[in-house]
């Protein structure tokens, strides 16, 4: 890994509050379960673009763009939930420049949208290079059980605005450096070709993290300190604790 990648991961490694264990490196790299681990990886990127249209149609678009947005995750929610073959990931890509309306004059509004849009497109974009990956290999896709770490961040969320609105924020925002750092951890451990692959991803992957946490610094009216501590020391027991399934954002292999 090249000194800007290192220096890259410096901050998220400094955000988090513990790495990867170990034993979840060795179980993930393990050949046999590439093709577990290359399908959890696909529908996360789903559900990142996903959270992120959440925000946009929950807090910033008005109904019609909200509707709009919806329509860019049907070739790939069809394909990851129906299991549909038809999908085609190119066109439904070329779609996702179409104007949305904000529908309120909220200060952070135009930020927020002008953040996860690109977001969007970034994780829809990784999610049809890990099909292709999956593809090229003749690895099948097949649905799997969600991993308990999503649930379990979104326990950590207040249920009253506007702290629900940056809990989610900041979930999110550990949600993405924890990608970044597992892909970085991965990578040393797997073939060239994937290695590579998850390397190209920690650009994009690192400028998420901070996205996330600028929009909670921005729309708080208060100081995020005291809940970014929370909620990491929260993802960092989901991340050390035993897991009984391997997924990609999985804790310590207990099986």
């Amino acid at each position: 890994m090249t000194e800007n990648y290192a220096s890259l991961l410096e901050p998220i490694n400094q955000f988090l509050h513990c790495p990867t264990p170990q034993a979840w490196i060795d179980e993930a790299s393990k050949p046999e379960n590439l093709t577990l681990l290359l399908t959890d990886h696909l529908v996360c990127e789903l559900k990142a673009a996903q959270t992120a249209i959440w925000f946009i149609r929950k807090y910033v678009a008005d109904k019609p763009s909200g509707d709009l947005m919806r329509n860019w995750l049907k070739p790939y929610e069809d394909f990851i939930f129906r299991e549909s073959n038809d999908s085609d990931f190119i066109n439904a890509h070329r779609s996702l420049s179409k104007s949305i309306i904000v529908r309120n004059e909220l200060p952070w509004a135009d930020e927020l949208l002008e953040k996860m849009v690109l977001l969007i497109k970034e994780e829809l974009h990784h999610f049809y290079q890990v099909w292709e990956i999956m593809q090229a290999r003749g690895l099948p896709y097949r649905k799997i059980t969600a991993s308990r770490y999503g649930k379990g961040m979104m326990r950590e969320v207040t249920n009253h605005e506007p702290d629900m609105l940056v809990d989610k924020l900041i979930c999110s925002a550990y949600i993405e450096a924890r990608s970044c750092e597992r892909f970085a951890s991965i990578a040393p451990y797997l073939d060239a070709e994937l290695a590579k692959f998850y390397v190209s991803l920690l650009r994009s992957e690192a400028r998420h993290y901070q996205d996330y946490l600028e929009l909670a610094e921005h729309i708080s009216p208060r100081d995020i300190a005291p809940r970014v501590q929370a909620i990491g020391a929260a993802e960092a027991r989901l991340i050390s604790e035993p897991d009984s399934e391997l997924r990609f954002h999985s804790g310590v292999p207990a099986f």
